[in-house]
């Protein structure tokens, strides 16, 4: 928030359904580094020393995104994008924790991958 205009909000955190949250949680704290911190079974939050983290939330009826999307199916609303120095090695280091990779793969310098519920996230190198 600024102190110019105490109203403006500051984004705290992206939020994932999950019907696992802590699972979910602890998926994107190694695949990130950033600390998890596990409120209750319900609500997991992912955090970086500094600025936006992640949440997850539980969601019993939870049905995974379809990427790409397809005709009467839940499409992707969105994704998180993360950058890496070395792409091959991040997606293997990806896929060890639990991701996989995603049949399309719309462009070579970034790697589509669907975390353990299925959300869809890019690993992409730095100009992309």
């Amino acid at each position: 928030m600024t102190a110019a205009d105490p109203s403006m909000p500051a984004l705290a955190a992206t939020v994932l359904q999950s019907p696992e949250p802590l699972a979910l949680a602890r998926f994107y704290g190694a695949l990130t580094g950033w600390t998890v911190h596990e409120d209750d079974p319900t609500w997991a939050r992912i955090r970086p020393a500094d600025g936006p983290g992640l949440s997850v939330q539980y969601e019993p009826e939870y049905v995974a995104p379809t990427w790409p999307g397809v005709a009467d199916a839940p499409g992707m609303q969105l994704h998180l994008d993360f950058q890496v120095e070395d792409l091959p090695a991040a997606v293997t280091r990806a896929e060890s924790l639990g991701a996989r990779q995603a049949e399309y793969q719309p462009q070579a310098d970034v790697r589509v991958l669907l975390d353990p519920d299925g959300h869809p996230f890019c690993l992409f190198l730095p100009g992309t």
